[in-house]
């Protein structure tokens, strides 16, 4: 069984029908991912790409068995939309969304706290890339046709770095277990900790790469947790080794503001907890190979 999603798992588009939730969906039924329907409100009982169109989320897990959604929704309302997934059942929400407000993801974590562990939603993101399960299934935004199958747990906070490590991967004819985008907002649905835990658990990866950056705790807490929980071993890579302190840089979490947020600190706090570390961007792949190679 792959992480978070498998070839069965099946989805409905939150914002079908307009033109980036059209453009992405068809790119996901290609690549084959079970799209099932979509939700835009007023616009229920239509047809959208030859699935229904529902006006709620609801009405669509009833009438689908939906377990997964992804937003593509103006930031303004993806507060709204992730909490009408949660509450209809969905298992697992990706939010592309880019922009939306620090306040409403505090809103939204606040209101998954009334269900309980075995019930609450994985909301993936915001501002991030989505997942993908090489020749199984994808939900988000990815190009589906530089992910080769194989053993290799790819968590990201980066999109386009992501896109680097599996090409790089690719080329040396490693594949890729499942890649999930976390989002780089400073405050996301899930953690590298979050991630690297389901992986730890998955029959079908044995290695794990964490490309995170500057800025916030995520990769200090995820590095400590696999010291001490995990035993299969973990890659990481650190942008932002030349980023001044104190600056935003490009991703809205990516500002240093206390110890353990700059590049060098995040470097050397996860070399203590037993993470391989890849020099720059352009040797991941070399990094995981080397590590696959002793294992």
């Amino acid at each position: 069984m792959s992480v978070i999603i498998h070839k069965d798992t099946k989805i409905i588009i939150q914002g079908f029908t307009g033109k980036m939730g059209t453009f992405h969906a068809e790119e996901m039924i290609k690549y084959g991912s079970d799209v099932v329907g979509g939700v835009t409100p007023g616009k229920g009982g239509q047809k959208h790409l030859d699935r229904p169109v529902f006006d709620t989320v609801k009405d669509a897990v009833k009438n689908t068995g939906a377990t997964a959604s992804i937003l593509f929704v103006p930031p303004a309302f993806a507060a709204d939309s992730a909490m009408e997934a949660a509450d209809a059942g969905i298992k697992t929400c990706v939010a592309i969304v880019d922009g939306i407000p620090s306040h409403d993801m505090i809103k939204i974590k606040r209101y998954m706290r009334r269900y309980s562990r075995a019930e609450k939603m994985t909301l993936v993101g915001p501002n991030c890339a989505g997942i993908i399960s090489p020749g199984k299934s994808m939900l988000g935004i990815m190009p589906g046709h530089i992910y080769k199958e194989g053993r290799v747990g790819i968590i990201s906070r980066s999109g386009t770095l992501g896109y680097e490590a599996a090409q790089q991967l690719k080329n040396l004819n490693i594949g890729i277990s499942t890649s999930v985008g976390i989002g780089g907002d400073p405050i996301n649905g899930s953690s590298f900790r979050d991630i690297i835990e389901k992986f730890e658990t998955d029959d079908e990866t044995d290695v794990i790469l964490m490309i995170g950056e500057i800025g916030g705790p995520q990769e200090v807490a995820a590095g400590e947790f696999a010291k001490e929980n995990m035993k299969k071993p973990v890659v990481g890579y650190i942008a932002g080794l030349t980023a001044p302190k104190g600056r935003v840089m490009g991703h809205a979490g990516a500002i240093v503001s206390a110890y353990g947020e700059s590049a060098i600190e995040k470097v050397e706090i996860l070399k203590e907890c037993g993470v391989t570390i890849s020099k720059n961007p352009s040797v991941m792949g070399d990094t995981v190979k080397s590590v696959l190679g002793n294992i």
